[in-house]
């Protein structure tokens, strides 16, 4: 089985990170490679640079039908481009959000969340409601930290983290679901720390796509899902053009 993570924002050492992540959460059968675009944005913490990563994670998913992968891992806690992904890829794709949210509501009956920057919230709660977990999510935090200084061992991004986890707990939540692919390494440390569920949605999502695929279980291409029609595609997005495409 080959299960392909991809990092949608062009930072390589994230990559590393969160490759190394997916690879504790998979089974040793299982080859997982970890990707970034070869454009976008270096992180994703703007509607504008959510919107400039999909066309690099699209370029991804094709790269990876063509190279006979069996599922993928959209490692970015807005699940950005996840439904274009599901029109473009034979075998399933999961997002983290809605993977660790799933994960979480399993092991507790109320968690909370903890993510960046305070202006990625409101795309955190956006997916807490369409994902259906509105009633089990008692809060989003912020820490203000900038995703980029997770990957810094210098900065004070670790202690942060660890500090809003516990005002998450203090306010109800029984366990905590960490809001960005850059937290992946944190989780178990932090779990330990704090002695309850925390939640990394890289390892969920990575062992959720193994499942899918050893039940046999494919996005339904029939309805909202179908490969997108063939049309003509101009400009800088030229090559996106899908020939073989149907309606």
């Amino acid at each position: 089985m080959h299960v392909r993570i991809i990092n949608p924002n062009t930072s390589s050492s994230m990559t590393r990170s969160i490759g190394v992540a997916a690879r504790a959460a998979a089974s040793p059968s299982t080859v997982v490679t970890a990707v970034e675009p070869s454009m976008g944005p270096a992180s994703i913490e703007s509607h504008f640079e959510e919107a400039l990563a999909v066309p690099g994670l699209l370029e991804r998913i094709s790269e990876g039908e063509r190279d006979g992968v069996d599922a993928y891992v959209i490692a970015c806690f807005g699940d950005p481009g996840l439904d274009a992904a599901r029109e473009l890829a034979s075998g399933p794709v999961i997002g983290i959000a809605e993977a660790a949210f799933h994960a979480a509501s399993f092991v507790a009956r109320r968690f909370g969340v903890v993510t960046t920057l305070e202006r990625t919230t409101g795309r955190a709660r956006e997916l807490v409601d369409r994902y259906g977990f509105r009633p089990a999510c008692t809060e989003v935090r912020a820490c203000e930290i900038a995703v980029l200084d997770l990957d810094d061992p210098a900065s004070e991004a670790r202690r942060v983290v660890a500090d809003e986890c516990r005002a998450v707990l203090a306010g109800g939540a029984e366990a905590v679901v960490l809001g960005c692919a850059g937290m992946a390494d944190l989780c178990h440390d932090l779990s330990a720390e704090l002695g309850v569920p925390v939640v990394d949605g890289v390892g969920a999502a990575t062992a959720f796509a193994e499942s899918l695929v050893r039940l046999r279980l494919r996005t339904s291409p029939r309805g909202e899902y179908a490969p997108p029609p063939a049309k003509e595609i101009t400009g800088l997005l030229r090559p996106f053009s899908l020939a073989g495409a149907s309606a």
